[in-house]
Order: C-alpha cells, then sequence, then structure tokens
C-alpha cells in the first residue's frame, strides 16, 4: 500500500515577507499599485490631527481593504475585519493593520462624495492606457432595495391624516384615563399594556410631526404629479419589480464596447427608466465623440428623450415598445416563449401541440390496468382532502376488479343487448383504449365519471353474467337499473305512475327474447 505525506494544517509560526504576498498580475496587484498613483486628497481634508489626536489609518490603505473585500463578495465591515486578521492577501494589503469594523463602516459611510473624484481618476488612468474605445456606450439598470420601510411611504397628506389619527387615539385614552380617575374607579386606571400602546402612539406623532416640519414640500415628478415620500429614506422611491414592490432605488450604469469598462455610475429614487437616460448622458459628455452610439432598451425610450438626443447632436439606438411587433424578423417569436423539457425538447400532446408547464404533472400518471381487454380508471393527483377519498376508494375498486378478473375471466359482451347493435359497443370500446393510450391526461370529469360507469358494467356483467350498456345510464341518468340474477335479464324501472305501460311494454319484449347465459 503506497505511503504519503502527512498533511498538517494545524496552526504554527511562520516568517511572511507581506511584500512577496501581492503577486504580479493578479487584481490585488493592480489595485495597490492604482491607488498608490492616485491623488486622494479629497479623503486627507477630512482628518484634522496635524497637532493633536493619535495617528489615523491612511485613507489609500483602508480605500484598499474596501475594495479588495467588495471584489471577493466581502460586504459586511466585521467580516472584512476579520479578514484582515486571518487572510494574508489582506494583511500584505493593509501593511499588517487591523483597523476596527467601525472604523470601516463610518469610512464606508461617508465615502459618497470623495470616491466620485476617484472613479473620475481611476477612467483617466484606464482612458491613457486606451481601454476605451468610445464607440458605442450601452446603457442599463437595475433595482435595488433600500433599507427603508415601505409602511413609511405616503405624501405630506398622508402623513398629517396618520398623525392626526394617532394624535385623536391618544386624546381618547387620555380622556378615559381622566374619567376613570374622576370616579375614583379601580377600572379607570390605566394598565402597563395601555401605557406602552399610548407611549407609542405619541412617540410616533411626534416623529411625524417632526418630519413634516423638516420637510414642508412635497416630492414631484417631471408631469408635475406628486410622489410618495419615505419618512426613513426619503431619497427612495417606491418601485415594481418582477418580485413585487420595494423601497430602493434604481441604479443605472454606462459601459463601454470595447473592454466593457464602466464609465458612469448613478442611483436614483425614481421607478420610471425614462427618466434616467438623459442623466446618465450629461455625465458622458466627456467621453462622447462625433461617432459615438448610446444604446438603451425600450424601458428609456420616449419623445422627449428622442428629442433631446437629437438637440445634442448624439447617435443614438433606443427601440420604441412596439417595435417587435412592426419587425418581421419576430413574427415567429410566439413559438420560442414555450419553456423547454430537461432534455432540450417541449413535450407534446397527442395532436402534437406544445404542452404548457402546467400541464406536465398530469401526463406523469400510471399505466392503467387491463382487465380482459377493458381498463379501470386510473386516478389522479389529488389535491384535496375530498381528491384523495376519492382516489382511495378508486385503488380500492381496481383491487376487487383484480381478484375477480383473476377468479372468472371476463366472457366477450353479448351480440345483441338493451337497444344497442352489435357493433355499438366493441367499436366505443376500442375508440376508448385508444384515447387513453394516446395519453390524455387532461379528460373532463364527465369522461372519467363515463369510464367508471364502463368498469362498473364490466363488474355487473362478471356476476351475473348479463350485459347492459353503459350509455344506457348515461343517457337516462334518472333511471336505476336493476340486475334480476335469476331471470337473467334487466329490469329497467322508471319513476312514476305514467310510465307503467312503457315499463310493462318494455319488459314484455326483453322476455321474448332467448335467455343469455353467462
Amino acid at each position: 500500500m503506497a505511503r504519503y505525506r502527512q498533511v498538517d494544517m494545524s496552526s504554527r509560526f511562520l516568517a511572511v515577507d507581506l511584500s512577496r504576498q501581492v503577486l504580479p498580475g493578479s487584481f490585488e496587484y493592480a489595485l495597490s499599485h492604482l491607488i498608490d498613483r492616485l491623488s486622494l486628497s479629497a479623503f486627507e481634508s477630512r482628518y484634522r490631527n496635524d497637532a493633536v489626536g493619535a495617528p489615523a489609518y491612511s485613507p489609500a490603505v483602508l480605500l484598499k481593504i474596501v475594495l479588495l473585500a467588495y471584489s471577493k463578495g466581502i460586504m459586511h465591515s466585521r467580516d472584512i475585519e476579520a479578514a484582515c486578521r486571518e487572510n494574508v492577501v489582506f494583511m500584505a494589503i493593509s501593511g499588517d493593520s487591523h483597523p476596527h469594523f467601525t472604523t470601516l463602516a463610518h469610512f464606508v459611510a461617508t465615502l459618497s462624495e470623495p470616491i466620485a473624484d476617484v472613479f473620475g481618476q481611476v477612467l483617466v488612468v484606464c482612458d491613457r492606457e486606451g481601454l476605451i474605445g468610445r464607440q458605442m456606450f450601452a446603457i442599463d439598470g437595475v433595482k435595488l432595495p433600500s433599507n427603508a420601510s415601505k409602511s413609511k411611504s405616503g405624501t405630506r397628506a398622508d402623513f398629517q391624516r396618520e398623525a392626526a389619527k394617532m394624535r385623536a387615539q391618544v386624546n381618547k385614552i387620555l380622556e378615559q384615563h381622566r374619567s376613570g380617575d374622576e370616579s375614583d374607579s379601580a377600572a379607570g386606571a390605566l394598565s402597563k399594556r395601555e401605557a406602552d400602546h399610548l407611549e407609542r402612539l405619541t412617540r410616533e406623532a411626534t416623529q411625524i410631526e417632526q418630519w413634516l416640519e423638516q420637510h414642508p414640500h412635497d416630492r414631484y415628478g417631471p408631469r408635475n404629479k406628486v410622489r410618495q415620500s419615505n419618512r426613513t429614506d426619503n431619497q427612495s422611491a417606491k418601485m415594481a419589480t418582477d418580485k413585487g414592490v420595494i423601497q430602493g432605488y434604481t441604479a443605472v450604469a454606462a459601459v463601454d464596447d470595447k473592454h466593457q469598462i464602466i464609465v458612469q455610475a448613478q442611483a436614483h429614487g425614481v421607478g420610471n427608466e425614462q427618466e434616467l437616460l438623459i442623466p446618465v448622458i450629461e455625465g458622458l459628455q466627456a467621453l462622447l465623440s462625433a461617432d459615438t452610439v448610446v444604446s438603451a432598451d425600450a424601458g428609456y425610450y420616449s419623445k422627449a428623450n428622442v428629442q433631446a438626443l437629437d438637440e445634442r447632436d448624439i447617435r443614438g439606438c433606443i427601440p420604441d415598445p412596439n417595435y417587435r411587433r412592426r419587425d418581421p424578423r419576430y413574427a415567429g417569436q410566439q413559438q420560442h416563449k414555450a419553456k423547454p423539457d430537461a432534455l432540450g425538447q417541449a413535450p407534446q400532446d397527442h395532436q402534437g401541440a406544445a404542452v404548457s408547464p402546467s400541464r406536465l404533472q398530469s401526463r406523469s400518471r400510471p399505466e392503467p390496468l387491463h382487465l380482459s381487454g377493458r381498463q379501470a380508471p386510473v386516478p389522479q393527483r389529488a389535491s384535496s382532502q375530498s381528491e384523495r377519498l376519492r382516489g382511495g376508494q378508486i385503488h380500492r375498486r381496481q383491487a376487487r376488479l383484480r381478484k375477480m378478473s383473476a377468479k372468472s375471466p371476463m366472457p366477450a359482451p353479448p351480440a345483441a343487448h338493451s337497444g344497442a347493435t352489435s357493433g355499438d359497443l366493441p367499436a366505443q370500446g376500442h375508440l376508448r383504449a385508444q384515447a387513453r393510450a394516446s395519453g390524455r391526461a387532461h379528460e373532463s370529469a364527465h369522461r372519467q365519471r363515463a369510464r367508471a360507469r364502463v368498469d362498473r358494467a364490466a363488474l355487473r356483467h362478471c356476476r351475473t353474467g348479463v350485459w347492459q350498456h353503459p350509455l344506457q345510464q348515461s343517457a337516462q341518468p334518472l333511471y336505476a337499473a336493476r340486475a334480476n340474477q335469476n331471470r337473467g335479464s334487466v329490469e329497467t324501472i322508471l319513476p312514476g305512475a305514467q310510465h307503467r305501460e312503457a315499463r310493462e311494454q318494455r319488459l314484455r319484449d326483453m322476455m321474448s327474447r332467448p335467455e343469455q347465459t353467462a
């Protein structure tokens, strides 16, 4: 047996040269090289510890740590702090400094203003290296949730009504308390629950009133329509997404087509993307040339946007929402909307049409039970308690049919029976067998009941030797059929005395026929 060296993963003391841990050609090497050559005066102006105060962490080191963590999917300040203590690459980038998570969180929170200057310097370096082609800029956006509550959204009128309602509830509770004090009854005293409720209503009403004082005006859209504000984050907005309504921002980015470098990035508290095209174009003004083409999807199309691009002499490629209906190349797009199955081929029904995903569950049914040329009904998947009970009854009937077919094989039906010719029943049974074999999983409830009647007729034939056409009961649902085992015939009972003559004549006709044997 082969022997291998032992792999020891335990802790140990190692002499590590941090300068050799950042390998040339890696992302962390390019990040460190780029930030060391940028001007970070916007960050340095925030520090006031020239003469007094403790030494601060270098903004270049903090910026390297944060950007390296974001590139590896580490978003939380506590996780970034742990990486600076445990990861060798983070130790090398930070110079073995261990900034506290509060320092990192404060640096990120105050990063919005100076980060724009750093972003512009990075674009200058990329343009100097020939990484920006300036031939086409593609604009698109995504809706991101914010750390704000949707329940705290509304207009100023909504907030005023909410505050007035809370004040009315507070006054009502206080009035009940005063009336109880005047009557000297113990029932008038406030319980702990009522006192907490009163305190909460007072606090929320005060917060709403303070917010109304700080924001004396409503937010308006481009059409002079009032927009809902949010007391938690007033810059965010309610917007509809494919996963429901969120309170958040619409992040928009413009990307160069040569090396997919993001040349412009913005975030707006607006759910309508049509309002965001011109702000992004204005941010790209320094990079635009006479041959530059700006492309966006149909969500950015509007008459005002097209006119604004024409006034700025910018070549744009923005389709309108109905361009697919006019373009003949999209004539057959409906056939591509059906989702294929796992094997790459869309399932089809007995007519060759594609089956929708909602019908795939009904196609996966067990094979029907064959009893001497006839088939017993197969229960579908039960989705409720009543359907599960019916499914159990069908399974029990199948078990009884198996026992009956094992004891006495089912004879062929007679050539003549009640009101049917000799070719009716075999033809119908053949058609029914073809229909079941073709995989019609979407049969109606009426077809299932008709199939159950055929099975009951077959079971009665096994017991009495008398065959009764199943269509007799389906055509006359109010009639009751009863098998006479002694005579070997079928007596059809019609309710009401007015049908007595018809019943007697029918019985005489049936008794005049030759007696049928099993």
